[in-house]
């Protein structure tokens, strides 16, 4: 497939989904968040994670802020990324979620800038799309494969909602897979 078929395709899907995501019935949304949250706890948990990298929801992302809240309660060291030109991710150390400014693109990050350069156990990773060979389709920028790719001893765990699966994800070059994925059916 030519790759300007590969980017249409990935417009197409990401528009898609951005519209069955907005759509979310709130009651199933608050519930499936909730799931994803205790998922990932006892995942962190059950490697004996001590780093972990996350990102601080923006709008109908699925909400990991109680999860984030746990891991910090509980000495966990959460990294969170603060957006810079040329798909670049600034890690910080999240210190509270009270502690916070805006960013680019709607994003949010710590708000002192304390910088983290060590490794990273797990990095929840969020996208628009994912598939059976745990594939995902991020939001266009390249921030995440360009993080991935400089960390591959990073246990890779992508975040979906049910009707975010797709057959396959058009892929290119530069897309990384995860190691796992989290998703289920709505109840």
């Amino acid at each position: 497939m030519e790759s300007t078929e590969i980017t249409v395709l990935k417009k197409t899907m990401r528009q898609d989904m951005l519209v069955k995501r907005l759509n979310v019935n709130p009651d199933d949304k608050k519930s499936y968040d909730k799931w994803i949250c205790t998922q990932l706890y006892n995942f962190i948990k059950d490697r004996g994670a001590k780093t972990v990298h996350a990102y601080l929801p923006m709008g109908k992302e699925i909400d990991i802020t109680s999860l984030l809240e746990k891991l910090l309660e509980e000495g966990i060291k959460v990294i969170t990324p603060k957006t810079l030109p040329n798909r670049v991710l600034e890690n910080r150390v999240l210190k509270s979620l009270s502690e916070i400014e805006k960013g680019v693109f709607g994003t949010t990050h710590p708000l002192a800038a304390d910088i983290y350069e060590g490794p990273f156990d797990v990095a929840i990773v969020p996208g628009l799309a994912f598939d059976e060979n745990k594939y995902r389709l991020g939001y266009g920028g390249g921030y995440y494969d360009n993080f991935l790719v400089n960390h591959p001893e990073t246990f890779k765990a992508g975040i979906f909602y049910p009707f975010q699966k797709v057959a396959v994800v058009p892929l290119e070059s530069h897309d990384l897979q995860l190691d796992v994925i989290f998703s289920k059916e709505l109840l």
